[in-house]
């Protein structure tokens, strides 16, 4: 099968590899309809995480139907339309059963290495390296889906591919974000970053019943997205002092709580070592955290949604301290969200589709991908479809 395959120094190409096969009972096989871009891609690109090897598959957001069932799968049949989760858990352990699946102690190929960059081993996900689960991605025609009966969700038939697409990640990472960083009605709430997490976040803080959400990009088109499609107010950074004028908005205390989707900003080139990034030498500069945490009002909370992979510097810890905050981070528990989320995909509360705002053929993987990183031609997000010709796009 066709695939789009890291093959080193940050370049990406087709390549075929072999078709994915039931591995045990629990597997189904997926023939993919829809994958999309994320932003937890760039820091594979970047070098900025370990054991990425020369022909891996990435991609993790996708939908597609079934085409083989293993003989333990419950929940799915041949034929079955589904979403997968990008997180990969296996339902049973003690963090799965506490409704924390992207915590599982089964999820991935290679817990030794997550647990020495982190203390403890993490559940895995898709189109990642040995540091955080092992599988292979779905930027590819077809794709293994372990744990099928977990993870994989049957869309409802009212709800189109290029909306239920974004229930697999972006969506339960937004909804998340603003549910445990604890919004309640009445909140005001802040938001950084107005890509395709971002904007969900928001509109997730909109729909658990917050007054004001304030998103802050320096992309003029993304910030009109949030407008329309997520009823927010947005700052431009690059014309207004972003605490500042948040203080103004809010009485002068500040949000009560701030989403953090940005990432960590990396500004060196090329690969680092594996003690740079493992310890301070390879620092993550997270300056969205930084005037997140200093804009938050006393007592308030910041949840850290974007893609950070090591240590970072300079992080404001005597205002946590002083303020009171509540600060918490977590990668998207999507299996304990992605049904809801269906659901009000179908009564039209949650719409997604404008997210899409490019659709390649995998054949144009790189460019696509250059698109995305560089924010260029309005670029959200780009889905890839493996139906469409090569010259398509």
């Amino acid at each position: 099968m066709r695939a789009l395959c890291w093959v080193g120094a940050g370049e990406l190409a087709v390549r075929q590899v072999p078709d994915p096969e039931l591995r045990n009972g629990h597997d189904v096989i997926v023939r993919i309809r829809r994958s999309a871009t994320c932003g937890g891609d760039l820091p594979l690109l970047a070098g900025r995480v370990p054991f990425l090897a020369v022909g891996d598959v990435l991609g993790h957001e996708f939908l597609g139907e079934v085409v083989e069932v293993g003989p333990q799968v419950r929940r799915h049949r041949v034929g079955d339309r589904v979403v997968v989760c990008s997180s990969v858990a296996c339902g049973a352990c003690w963090y799965c059963r506490r409704d924390l699946p992207s915590c599982c102690d089964n999820g991935s190929a290679d817990p030794a290495v997550a647990e020495a960059a982190w203390g403890h081993p993490t559940g895995g996900a898709f189109g990642q390296p040995r540091t955080m689960g092992g599988f292979a991605g779905s930027h590819a025609e077809y794709v293994r889906v372990p744990y099928a009966d977990v993870g994989a969700f049957t869309v409802p038939e009212t709800v189109g591919d290029d909306r239920a697409l974004f229930a697999s990640d972006a969506a339960p990472a937004g909804w998340m974000g603003a549910e445990l960083g604890q919004v309640r009605p009445g909140d005001v709430v802040a938001v950084w970053g107005a890509g395709a997490v971002g904007q969900l976040a928001a509109r997730a803080a909109r729909l658990l019943g917050a007054e004001r959400v304030v998103v802050v990009d320096p992309e003029e088109g993304r910030l009109r997205m949030a407008e329309r499609h997520a009823d927010a107010e947005t700052i431009d950074p690059r014309h207004a002092d972003v605490t500042a004028e948040l203080r103004e908005r809010t009485g002068g205390r500040g949000p009560d709580v701030c989403v953090e989707a940005v990432g960590a900003a990396w500004n060196g080139h090329g690969l680092r070592s594996l003690a740079d990034r493992f310890t301070g030498g390879g620092a993550e500069r997270p300056a969205a955290v930084r005037e997140a945490v200093h804009a938050c009002r006393k007592g308030g909370s910041v949840f850290l949604l974007g893609e950070f992979t090591g240590f970072v510097d300079a992080f404001p810890l005597g205002a946590v301290t002083s303020k009171g905050l509540t600060v918490r981070g977590a990668r998207q528990h999507g299996q304990r969200y992605i049904p809801m989320l269906l659901e009000r995909m179908a009564r039209d509360e949650l719409r997604t589709e404008h997210l899409a705002t490019h659709r390649l053929p995998l054949e144009r993987g790189a460019q696509g991908y250059a698109l995305f990183r560089d924010r260029a031609d309005g670029c959200v997000r780009v889905v890839f479809d493996p139906d469409l010709p090569p010259s398509a796009g």
